[in-house]
């Protein structure tokens, strides 16, 4: 017995998606971060892309002796003389430029600009990892980064790996003078959660910018990827005093470059080569200085990978 073949009375949806146009997303990519830290930083202008940073000379600083309060009545006290020296080779800073150059086929970005245009979808996702680097660099970067720009005397180890309470609480002592926020790894801060929930005093939450976070003692712990994890599964926790009134750390930038569509970030055309290639250069110019050696403090040696058994059956 032969089976006949079914005869379609209506169009397959396979023939009709020909006619159809599918709704296209943006180019999606994972790798983008709320990148909380800029956000979080107090920045400053420079000029001509140099910040001289200068302190007190540490050796010379003022001392109970130098000031007095009123003298005793019906004496002619001398009152004591003294003067605040400088340091004769303060610091500056340079502007670090994160730069990459944008290359486009013109015969794409001609026939394939609808309903995204190409050059500006290729822009925007190159900006994007810029400023990633960007904040990677103020974390991470050898001259002017904040781990390499901690004193010794404000960097402290955990007391058992993972950190506790108390860790954070030693961070606070160290710098106490309005501390401004904690900043950790995403897995450090749960690392945290679990050590405050195992001695039962689960951290509260806190709005800031339309998110959530983690709080300890009224201090934010703002997630950052870019505080690295090494291979032994241990990473730092910082905490920051920000802003220039408060002698505590800034980030620092140079408005009105040339080509600038965000403060100190700028994209320009470079040309069209003769294999009708199209090229951008997209730049950011940054730094970061941490004003006084008590604006910030370093928890080292934090473990992200303990966990805790609990009972079955609570009491």
């Amino acid at each position: 017995m032969t089976t006949e073949p079914e005869v379609r009375r209506t169009l397959s949806e396979s023939a009709a998606r020909q006619l159809a146009n599918a709704t296209k997303t943006r180019a999606q990519w994972s790798g983008i971060t709320p990148r909380w830290l800029v956000s979080f930083l107090p920045w400053t202008p420079v000029e001509a892309g140099i910040y001289r940073l200068n302190r007190v000379r540490e050796d010379s600083a003022l001392t109970d002796a130098d000031v007095t309060c009123s003298p005793a009545r019906d004496r002619d006290a001398d009152l004591p003389e003294t003067f605040v020296d400088y340091q004769d080779a303060p610091r500056e800073y340079s502007m670090n430029a994160v730069t990459t150059v944008l290359d486009v086929q013109t015969r794409v970005s001609d026939l394939y600009s609808h309903p995204y245009d190409q050059i500006q979808e290729q822009v925007r996702l190159l900006t994007e990892k810029v400023k990633e680097k960007q904040e990677s660099e103020l974390v991470n970067n050898p001259e002017y980064g904040l781990l390499a720009n901690a004193h010794p005397s404000m960097k402290l180890s955990t007391r058992t790996g993972a950190p506790t309470p108390d860790d954070l609480d030693e961070l606070i002592a160290r710098v106490w003078k309005e501390p401004a926020f904690f900043l950790a790894h995403p897995r450090a801060i749960a690392s945290f959660g679990r050590e405050c929930t195992r001695r039962g005093v689960p951290p509260p939450t806190v709005t800031l910018f339309g998110s959530p976070f983690l709080t300890w003692r009224g201090l934010p712990l703002v997630p950052s990827d870019k505080l690295f994890i090494d291979e032994n599964g241990k990473t730092s926790i910082l905490l920051l005093r920000t802003g220039e009134k408060k002698q505590g750390v800034i980030g620092l930038f140079q408005p009105g470059i040339p080509g600038e569509v965000a403060p100190s970030l700028s994209v320009r055309f470079m040309g069209i080569n003769r294999k009708a290639i199209a090229s951008y250069l997209i730049s950011l110019y940054c730094s970061a200085a941490v004003l006084t050696h008590d604006a910030l403090g370093v928890l080292e040696g934090v473990e992200v990978s303990k966990y805790h058994d609990y009972p079955d059956k609570y009491v």
